[in-house]
């Protein structure tokens, strides 16, 4: 990609031997001191962590708590008025990554922390939410977005999975729930997408 984009850097030399690359790294983060040499030593080594060891870089040189006053109205509120009759149906799906997973980068279909193994279209639900819905675990069903602008959110074909989640909420990995998240949903202050609060219908999976 560095050769693609251009630049003055031989990014070919840096492919040809990875130690230039740690080279680099340790040249620009103190912490990275010696990199090739600690990592070679088995087990690798480990970074400062300063919490984990009660050190707090604070002013006091004590671990300082914040508060901060929540929303009175969500976008699963808004959702759930919305919806009409439908209200109490509308679940709030978070966007999670799964265990083989780096951002949008998918490098397996196993997700060992949550049991899951060889696919990715899942959705983890409460099973009292499963219940209201009469839905059981192990159907199929499709994800239909719920948002005032009048625009069709859909993503299809996912297998319902009971999990230990807080009633009302729901998760499902992406990139594949994507398409969901309202391009217009964003956190205030920081315009970040709401993709862990996404106002969703379940519909169960027709033949």
């Amino acid at each position: 990609m560095g050769r693609a984009v251009g630049g003055h850097d031989d990014w070919h030399w840096y492919t040809e031997d990875y130690d230039r690359i740690r080279d680099a790294i340790a040249a620009t983060f103190d912490d990275f001191a010696e990199f090739n040499r600690r990592v070679r030593h088995p087990g690798g080594f480990r970074l400062p962590v300063p919490p984990s060891e009660r050190q707090w870089l604070t002013a006091n040189g004590r671990a300082n708590f914040t508060t901060h006053p929540l929303p009175v109205e969500l976008p699963i509120d808004v959702a759930r008025k919305q919806a009409g009759n439908r209200g109490a149906e509308v679940l709030q799906l978070a966007t999670i990554r799964s265990h083989d997973q780096y951002n949008t980068t998918i490098y397996g279909l196993n997700d060992r922390y949550r049991g899951v193994f060889g696919q990715r279209r899942v959705v983890f639900a409460n099973i009292e939410d499963l219940d209201a819905l009469g839905l059981r675990a192990g159907e199929r069903i499709d994800l239909v977005g719920v948002w005032n602008d009048g625009i069709a959110r859909r993503a299809d074909d996912f297998l319902l999975v009971a999990y230990d989640i807080p009633r009302g909420s729901i998760a499902a990995y992406y990139p594949e729930t994507n398409g969901l998240v309202p391009l217009d949903a964003v956190a205030d202050g920081a315009g970040t997408p709401t993709s862990k609060s996404v106002p969703v219908l379940l519909e169960r999976r027709l033949g």
